[in-house]
Order: C-alpha cells, then sequence, then structure tokens
C-alpha cells in the first residue's frame, strides 16, 4: 500500500478472481496484518468480502476492509467483493492534510473513508442488474491505522475493534456503533445480550447500494498506545462474541504471543466455526 509518498504499495496475492474461489480466502499483504475470510457451515455462499494493504514494516500503516453481503439481495457475494477492494484502492492513498498534527491527520483520513464509502457503494450498484429488483447490498467498515492513530468507519453491521493485549491500561473497546434494528434497542436500554439475540436483530439501518437510503459512515478516531489489535469483522464472529472485554479474553487465548496476524485471524475464524458457523466470517487484523 502507499507509504507517505504513494512510492510503495503492496497487495495481497490470494484474494479471489471468480466465484468459484470464495468458499474461503486469505489476505497477508505484510506478517503485521492479514484477513481470512470464510463461508461458515451453514451458507450456501460466501457473501462476505475483505480488502487490506499494509506497509512492510509493523506499526507504520495499514488499510482494512470488510463487507457482508446482505444475502436476500441478488449477486451480493460479487458486489460485496467488488466494494470491499474499491475501499481499499481509495484508502492507500490518503488525502493530504496539510498539517503534521494527530487532528487534522485524523480528519484527512475520516474524509478518505467517506470517499471510500461512496467508491464501494458505486461498485456495488455498478454489480448489480440494473432490472433487478432485489439489488445487492452490503455493510461497510474501515479502519486506517498509522502508528498510534486509528481512525475509523461503518455502515451497516459490521465492526470495528480495538483490542489491546491483557494486562494493559488501555481498555478493549468496541470503535464503531451498528447502523441495526439491535443496535436502536440498545440505545433505549434494553440488555445487549437481549437485543443481540431478539428477532430481527441482525435488520440493518443504513447500507451500500442502490436502494440505500444513506450511504455515508459514521466515523471516529482514537489513539492509542499499548501493543495490541486492530480488529475489522462481519457478524460471523462478533455473533458469539460480541463484548469487547470477551473478545480480548478470546484474543488472549487463541494468540500465539507473536506479532503475526494471520495465525491469529485464521484462529478466530476457525473458533467461529466450531461454535456453529451460521453466517459468513470475515475477520481483519494489524498489529500495534
Amino acid at each position: 500500500m502507499a507509504g507517505g509518498d504513494g512510492s510503495s504499495r503492496t497487495y495481497p496475492t490470494e484474494a479471489p478472481t471468480e466465484r468459484d474461489h470464495r468458499d474461503h480466502y486469505v489476505e497477508s499483504p505484510a506478517a503485521w496484518v492479514a484477513a481470512v475470510c470464510d463461508r461458515g457451515l451453514r451458507h450456501p455462499r460466501n457473501e462476505d468480502a475483505t480488502a487490506v494493504a499494509a506497509d512492510p514494516e509493523q506499526g507504520s500503516r495499514a488499510v482494512l476492509v470488510v463487507c457482508d453481503g446482505v444475502s436476500s439481495s441478488l449477486d451480493s457475494d460479487v458486489a460485496s467483493l467488488a466494494g470491499a477492494r474499491a475501499a481499499r484502492d481509495v484508502l492507500v492513498t490518503p488525502e493530504p492534510d496539510g498539517s503534521d498534527t494527530a487532528t487534522s491527520r485524523a480528519g484527512a483520513i475520516a474524509r478518505s473513508l467517506e470517499a471510500a464509502a461512496a467508491a464501494a457503494n458505486a461498485a456495488v450498484v455498478a454489480n448489480t442488474a440494473m432490472e433487478s429488483t432485489n439489488a445487492a447490498s452490503c455493510t461497510f467498515a474501515a479502519a486506517v491505522i498509522e502508528g498510534h492513530l486509528v481512525v475509523f468507519g461503518n455502515v451497516g453491521d459490521s465492526r470495528v475493534y480495538w483490542i489491546p493485549d491483557t494486562g494493559e491500561q488501555e481498555a478493549p473497546v468496541e470503535l464503531s456503533l451498528d447502523d441495526s434494528v439491535a443496535q436502536m434497542r440498545i440505545s433505549v436500554g434494553v440488555p445487549r445480550e437481549q437485543a443481540e439475540n431478539s428477532p430481527q436483530a441482525h435488520a440493518i439501518t443504513k447500507w451500500l447500494g442502490r436502494e440505500s437510503p444513506d450511504f455515508t459512515p459514521r466515523t471516529g478516531a482514537v489513539t492509542v498506545t499499548s501493543p495490541g489489535w486492530l480488529l475489522v469483522c462481519s457478524d460471523g464472529l462478533w455473533n458469539y462474541v460480541s463484548e469487547a472485554a470477551d473478545l480480548q479474553l478470546l484474543v488472549s487465548q487463541l494468540g500465539d504471543g507473536s506479532a503475526d496476524a494471520l495465525p491469529l485471524a485464521q484462529a478466530l475464524v476457525g473458533w467461529a466455526n466450531e461454535q456453529g458457523g451460521k453466517d459468513n466470517i470475515s475477520v481483519a487484523l494489524a498489529r500495534h
């Protein structure tokens, strides 16, 4: 991916190019960044998609994107992959901010996230038949990490988490906020577990696609100082481990103590399948 001068980009070499390759694929542009996308055990096809990029040096700069195709829409597997790749291609070269302050840098990357969501939306629209009455649609979650700065954005219910190593002073946190019926219920006081397991809990209120009412992402930024993992995932993972503290415990149990992202991403996907694999699963990780 692009460094500060845009002169060097590293893209994964194992991303799918045809529908037949979609059931399970891996992306690892650098040892500290990886994504695993898997069909799960119950769905007939993989409608999730990931796209990641990274500078070679750990802690420099990485881009993580996850799109989860809506299973009831036509060609969502094709559209979600096109959308994820389009978003990544925007984010590898963020807008110049004209200043070196963290606030201005975060603002510049947030603008890039908005542009990335627009590009992803256009790609989703371009990959659904014009005559279709059930146009392709998907969620969008993305994060950029530059040193200690994390900037994130989402549309729908794919999520961004910051998971510091256990024993660190920083607390694990769900950075993104779902656009979903469940989140609406949580916001008025319904307990999370009840809201996320109720009928229509996974109905989303914003999405990418031709029939979307609004595809502008909600964005935010945080500064992280502890060692840990930036995680972007679909609900195929967080269905089974929604709370950030529980996810931190799981990461500590599955991790091997190294900074290599791929083994942990594979372990998290495998764990979700062990829990039942009721949905497609996407896990994208960057080590801080």
